[in-house]
Formats: C-alpha cells, sequence, structure tokens
C-alpha cells in the first residue's frame, strides 16, 4: 500500500490520512513523474491527467502493470522488438481510454503496440481490455514521449507511429505546446525505418493545416498521397466515442500519412 501519513496539526483532524505524493498511488503501478528532473526538460505537450480510477482500473494497474507496464524514465536505451519477442511495433503517442488501441491489437496481432499516455485511468483502461481480450501485443508506457524518442529507443527501432487526436492547444500563445512540430519530427524519423509511416489525425482543423505544412517541409517524410493532401481515414484506425462525438458536432477529421524517407 501507498504509503500514509497521520496528521494531527496544520489544522487537519486527529487520524486524518494523507498519500504521500512521491510515492505510485497504485502499489507496483505507475508513477506521477518517471523521468523526475534528472532529464533536460522541453515544453511540454501534455498536462498529466490524474482524475478519478474506478476500482477495476486500480485493479488492473496494481496487478499488470509489473507484467505490462513500461516506466518512461530516460535510463538506458529499449529495444522494443525485443519487448514483442520479435514482432514489428508501432508506438501510439496518446491513447486516450485505450478502446482503439485494443480495437487495432485484436485486429493486427502480428504488430506490437507500444502505447504511450499519462492519463491514469487510460493506463489502467487499457490493461484491463488487454487481459479480457488475451491481447498479448499491447505494452503501456507512462511518461513523456519526447524522452522515450530522444533518449531510449534504439535509433531505427519502429515500424510506425501513431498520433491521434493530440491536444490541439488552440490558444495561439499555446501553439507552441503542440506535439506535431520540425523538432518532434526529427526525433520520430531517428526511430522510424524507413518506409515506415507516421499516421496523424485531428479533428482540430487548424491544427490539420499547421501537421500538413509541417511533415510536408520536413526533408525525413514523404506524403503518401500523390495529391500532397490529406488521406482518408484508413480502415485499421477505429472510429473513436470521441471521434464520433466530434463528427455530431460538425467537426472534420482529417488523417495524415506521411513515410518516413532515406
Amino acid at each position: 500500500m501507498s504509503k500514509l501519513q497521520n496528521h494531527t496539526h496544520d489544522g487537519q483532524a486527529p487520524g486524518r490520512q494523507t498519500r504521500d505524493r512521491s510515492e505510485p498511488r497504485f502499489p507496483g503501478g505507475p508513477v506521477a513523474d518517471p523521468a523526475g528532473s534528472h532529464h533536460e526538460r522541453r515544453i511540454r505537450s501534455f498536462q498529466p491527467r490524474r482524475s478519478r480510477v474506478t476500482t477495476g482500473q486500480g485493479d488492473a494497474l496494481q496487478r499488470l502493470w509489473p507484467l505490462w507496464g513500461f516506466e518512461i524514465d530516460g535510463h538506458g536505451t529499449l529495444d522494443p522488438a525485443e519487448m514483442f519477442g520479435g514482432l514489428p511495433v508501432v508506438l501510439e503517442i496518446g491513447f486516450g481510454m485505450g478502446e482503439a488501441t485494443a480495437q487495432m491489437a485484436a485486429a493486427d496481432p502480428g504488430t506490437g503496440i507500444l502505447a504511450v499516455d499519462v492519463h491514469t485511468p487510460g493506463q489502467g483502461n487499457l490493461l484491463g481490455l488487454a487481459e479480457r481480450n488475451g491481447l498479448s501485443n499491447v505494452r503501456v508506457a507512462n511518461g513523456d514521449a519526447i524522452i522515450l524518442l530522444r533518449e531510449m529507443l534504439v535509433p531505427g527501432s519502429l515500424d510506425g507511429m501513431r498520433v491521434y487526436f493530440p491536444d490541439p492547444w488552440p490558444k495561439k500563445r499555446h501553439h507552441k505546446r503542440r506535439l506535431i512540430q520540425p523538432e518532434f519530427l526529427t526525433l520520430a524519423a531517428k526511430c522510424l525505418k524507413p518506409g515506415a509511416v507516421l499516421h496523424c489525425a485531428t479533428d482540430w482543423e487548424p491544427y490539420a493545416e499547421q501537421m500538413l505544412d509541417v511533415l510536408s517541409a520536413h526533408p525525413d517524410f514523404e506524403n503518401t498521397q500523390e495529391d500532397g493532401g490529406y488521406a482518408p481515414r484508413p480502415a485499421f484506425r477505429p472510429l473513436t466515442r470521441f471521434e464520433g462525438q466530434g463528427l455530431d458536432k460538425g467537426h472534420v477529421v482529417n488523417d495524415l500519412l506521411f513515410r518516413r524517407v532515406g
């Protein structure tokens, strides 16, 4: 169990317990900031979300994290193929509650999915889905994907990368927080094999336009679409509940599929 402390001062009632925030919320589960302050910081493109975890999600985190969880701590190198017993591996950055990830894993058991997020309920939910559906080709990584790409992945070790519905950071002053930037693409290119596809999707049209501009200008990527535009939604990308809600509101969803060249 997490360490608990009894407080009898500072205005708290005797016997009231609070959790030591430096320790995991779930024994053996993901930690709040696996890389700590030991590695160069950049502007984060995500906001850690430690919202309410259900009993089932918490149970999955406690039981399954030691088996299928991975902390992005910035220490050592990782060869994804070894993690998945030699399977080709796709990195998914930001998976929400994991329903689409689980569907893609079930539809393509010959591909390993290394799914990265910082959303604790989603981590637990995906682990539970993987167990219930017998998915041995899913691993869940906790932490900043930038640190994973920059410091931990073996170059040329990924067979694909997926970034579905990243935070659009709609306010102009926050655009620098958007994930799809030239610096990110350079890191992604280093980790992707030649011919591997980076697949992005967003329902925020101004962000889609920026994605298309930045990807088209990057020397390490080429558009898979002959017309240089957006791609039809591939059959392998499930229509998520979040996406359906956006479509109901009149949002336009754009897919971008760019191939690693060289």
